[in-house]
């Protein structure tokens, strides 16, 4: 079956120039800390993926339908009411870790923090390994 097209793929854009455009400021300090842990914790290059999600690694998935695609490992967008932390291909087995996070909302593979205070950023880097390794697991993950 041929490779269908995701909605959301790298761009190109560049990071910094991105990370400047972020609002409130106390939105944007908090990207700047969050690229930095991405970074520190992953050892990949950010890549923007579509128009607001920083992207570190890369794999290619092919579902059992005989969908596939690539998308981004891990990664975050800072948008206005809450960072958006992504985990692939979810969280299902991370109730030990997430429960140790602090204050969050969970999605199907986003994670909602309002604000970095509300969490412990050393839980936060244990969750990011943690999804990897899951995700490697199942498909292998590439360095962007």
């Amino acid at each position: 079956m041929p490779r269908s097209e995701n909605k959301t793929v790298p761009t190109g854009q560049n990071i910094a120039e991105f990370l400047a455009t972020v609002q409130p400021l106390r939105k944007a300090d908090e990207a700047q800390v969050l690229d930095r842990l991405f970074q520190d914790t992953t050892g990949f290059a950010p890549v923007m993926w579509g128009p607001s999600i920083i992207g570190y690694g890369r794999y290619h998935y092919r579902y059992a339908s005989g969908r596939e695609g690539d998308f981004l490992a891990t990664g975050f967008s800072p948008r206005k009411a809450a960072h958006s932390i992504y985990i692939m291909p979810g969280y299902a087995d991370f109730g030990n870790i997430l429960s140790r996070l602090g204050k969050h909302k969970l999605g199907k593979s986003c994670l909602y923090v309002n604000k970095l205070s509300d969490i412990d950023l050393d839980v936060l880097r244990e969750l990011i390994k943690a999804g990897l390794e899951h995700l490697d697991g199942m498909w292998p993950v590439e360095p962007t």
